[in-house]
């Protein structure tokens, strides 16, 4: 155990060295609120490591993302608050506490119970009775993430559909709910409901077990990639993007979507074609 605690307590010293009178200038002025930023950048590019399969870079990603617990730690531990010892101590208790199927005599025989449980346990700490806590959902926290975790959330006791026929039932009442309240020229009216879409579609794909975050994500990268096909041939035809008609514009894109559709995919798009 000391081997595996030999860099972390190094960690924490260079930590104090440079919060320290002869440390670092830039250090010594941070704050939590100067430096709350990096807290999702660097998330977010650990993520991007891992989604990447670059483990030596995930590791190091993972590496920045803990200098950010160290330096919170440290900045509180020079204000009497806490230090980083106390955020340790703090989730092994939790951790401890909610897995008494481990750690106690309780028991949970598949993911789907020991969730339940976690959800008990919760609402016990908490002392509320409502399954969706409002101080469980991060302010900052992505739309899409945080309509998923609701609905994970309240499908855990059972408020969910059974059939996912029934999910894609529900976006198609919620699109012709938008088209209505489109053709109303209700701006606040049209607003609300083109919201309940996108929380609709964002159940689907929790239904499927699929992210919805993760599935924009791609469909934005799909869309950057088609588009810069296009600027590609815009300026190598000389021209500029605002020079072009939009049917030119259509045309490039279809183009675009030909040529980056996989083999396999247009195979059977080709095939399709010639049954018609």
């Amino acid at each position: 155990m000391a081997t595996k605690t030999k860099n972390l307590l190094r960690l924490l010293k260079i930590m104090a060295r440079l919060r320290g009178p002869d440390g670092c200038p830039w250090d010594r002025e941070q704050t939590h609120q100067s430096i709350r930023h990096n807290l999702i950048e660097e998330c977010y590019e650990a993520i991007d490591a891992l989604d990447e399969k670059k483990m030596d870079a995930f590791r190091d990603e993972l590496g920045d993302l803990l200098l950010q617990v160290v330096f919170h730690a440290q900045m509180a531990s020079e204000d009497g608050k806490f230090d980083f010892d106390a955020v340790a101590k703090s989730i092994s208790d939790k951790l401890v506490h909610r897995h008494p199927h481990v750690f106690g005599k309780a028991k949970a025989s598949n993911s789907a119970e020991v969730l339940q449980q976690w959800e008990a346990i919760k609402k016990l700490e908490k002392k509320s009775t409502s399954i969706v806590h409002v101080e469980d959902l991060p302010k900052h926290l992505p739309a899409l993430l945080k309509a998923d975790k609701v609905q994970r959330k309240v499908a855990r006791v059972g408020f969910d559909w059974k059939r996912v026929g029934d999910v894609v039932a529900k976006v198609e009442e919620e699109m012709r709910e938008v088209k209505h309240a489109l053709a109303s020229k209700n701006r606040k009216h049209f607003e609300e409901e083109l919201g309940d879409l996108l929380f609709a579609a964002v159940n689907l794909a929790r239904f499927k077990e699929l992210q919805a975050e993760e599935l924009l994500n791609r469909s934005t990268a799909k869309f950057i990639k088609r588009f810069q096909q296009i600027e590609k041939a815009v300026h190598a035809s000389g021209r500029r993007l605002e020079d072009c008609t939009p049917k030119e514009l259509d045309a490039l894109w279809e183009s675009a979507k030909r040529t980056m559709v996989p083999p396999r995919k247009r195979t059977r798009s080709r095939r399709a074609a010639q049954t018609k």
